[in-house]
């Protein structure tokens, strides 16, 4: 297969698209604006490896069994080599409680429900350097692509062709039979596209929440706290949720993310002693940010301006441009909440491989594109859509003084946090299913469907709260007005503020 790409982005979303696209023969060109990532190690890069094109690189990342499954498929040495690198991998039976443990009967296919965790400049340094030896793949550094190079077909359709780049030695064209768009969530060529008359659809809505993020390392002689005991290391207060993130050679992180509506708490947690007094109160966190055990390495990294966004590139069962196929942030964004924006961009990459194997004409190309995506992603998207619809709906609610949800809303809360959540954390065969849904191994709600699954559910549910009281983990942490007082916050801003926003 001589087929040239030229891939826009050499981030996650473009490295997933050389290692899906480079083995099938095709010639592969990665384009990136940043420069190339410092010699030494992980450290290095976490420290020296400045990507002004991916805002969220040093928030927490976990990376699902779905993408490591794919790594493994085509690529184990390359998992070999994060391995090498102190890249953790996270199995089934470690995230299982001690209670779950006592009942546990491994079964083959557990192991597919290992994930991948580490900083993530670890990870894209080792994927690079790994895709940097492919025989028909090179990535050139320090492109700046300021357009896309289109024609117009003869029937009206518009084909891209190239892109044109700015560098440090002048304008520079790159042509290609396939161009795919891994830009990113800043990308903006997409835009250029949409003028030139494609008939792109894009619907776009809030996630309804703020990250904020601080990494550490652990002592020397130091080990980390258990993760299967109570309290867990991460939880959701309402007006807050929390969570560690083991990461490579040491190091964790650790993400707080707040409502958008929460104005007081958004402003001041940016404060790093703001930031680690609120870990010391919450006790699932508290061991890991003792100063006894580790240290902080890093300031307190926030990220906003989270949107969900989908786009489509077919409108009325026509291609909307030939040639051009975008991947990852670029073509959906997902709230980070959910950790599945670098899963997106790998099943993305390689259902692309797959449809770019299967037929050659153009039009049917980007059909079977968009088809795979629907078919692929949209469940999941639609999932965390909601969820987020959800969570926005209860933090406006929890400002408002007097207001008592409604008994439908109740009920749908009760099933989620009293039937589902505790009959997973009482049968270790239904948290294995349901975790077969979130690393995206099968439709999200497809376990729940099974009826001796939902008969299992309704069961724990039928108990009730007394009966289950084991099950449900320790209060995760203050109510918000006391973790607001203890932290010289004014509750009452808040609340004037979600009225006037009412």
């Amino acid at each position: 297969m001589s087929e040239s790409v030229l891939v826009i982005g050499a981030g996650i979303s473009g490295l997933c698209a050389a290692l899906a696209l480079g083995p099938t023969g095709r010639q592969v060109t990665l384009v990136e604006r940043d420069a190339s990532p410092p010699e030494g190690g992980a450290d290095d890069a976490f420290r020296d490896w400045k990507r002004n094109g991916v805002g969220h690189l040093r928030q927490s990342h976990a990376f699902l069994a779905r993408l490591r499954l794919l790594l493994k498929a085509d690529h184990p040495g390359l998992l070999d080599e994060l391995r090498a690198f102190g890249v953790r991998e996270v199995t089934f039976e470690s995230m299982l409680s001690e209670r779950q443990r006592e009942t546990y009967a491994p079964e083959p296919t557990d192991a597919d429900l290992t994930l991948i965790t580490s900083r993530r400049t670890t990870l894209e340094l080792v994927m690079r350097r790994y895709v940097e030896t492919l025989p028909n793949v090179s990535i050139r550094s320090g492109l700046f692509v300021r357009s896309l190079i289109t024609e117009t077909a003869a029937d009206g359709a518009l084909t891209v062709v190239g892109v044109a780049c700015d560098s440090p030695d002048g304008p520079v064209e790159l042509r290609a039979e396939i161009v795919v768009d891994g830009a990113g969530k800043g990308g903006d060529l997409v835009g250029q596209l949409v003028e030139l008359g494609a008939p792109i659809q894009e619907s776009s809505e809030t996630a309804g929440i703020l990250y904020f993020t601080r990494h550490y390392r652990l002592k020397p002689g130091q080990a980390e706290p258990s993760r299967s005991e109570n309290p867990p290391p991460n939880g959701d207060l309402g007006f807050l949720k929390f969570g560690v993130f083991p990461a490579d050679n040491g190091c964790f992180s650790i993400t707080v993310c707040t409502p958008e509506i929460e104005y007081e708490m958004r402003k001041a947690i940016v404060n790093p002693d703001i930031f680690q007094a609120m870990t010391q109160m919450l006790p699932g966190l508290r061991p890991w940010t003792d100063p006894a055990v580790s240290e902080p390495t890093t300031k307190v990294f926030g990220m906003g301006d989270l949107h969900m966004r989908w786009r489509d590139m077919v409108a009325d069962g026509k291609a909307a441009v030939r040639g051009y196929f975008a991947i990852g942030d670029n073509l959906i964004r997902t709230n980070p909440l959910y950790g599945r924006g670098c899963s997106f961009a790998a099943v993305a990459a390689y259902g692309l491989r797959d449809v770019l194997d299967g037929v050659d004409d153009p039009d049917q190309r980007v059909l079977d594109y968009h088809d795979m995506v629907h078919r692929e992603l949209r469940p999941f998207y639609d999932l965390m859509q909601r969820q987020d619809r959800t969570a926005i709906r209860r933090a406006r609610a929890a400002l408002t003084p007097g207001r008592r949800p409604s008994f439908k809303a109740r009920l749908a809360r009760s099933f989620v946090e009293d039937a589902v959540t505790i009959a997973i954390r009482r049968d270790v065969g239904l948290m294995r299913e349901a975790m077969r849904g979130f690393h995206m191994l099968e439709h999200p709600d497809a376990w729940l469907k099974k009826p001796r699954n939902m008969a299992r559910v309704l069961m724990t549910w039928a108990r009730g709260r007394k009966a289950n009281a084991a099950l449900y983990p320790p209060k995760p942490g203050p109510e918000r007005e006391e973790m607001m007082a203890s932290l010289g916050l004014d509750f009452q801003a808040d609340v004037a503020l979600a009225r006037q926003a009412a």
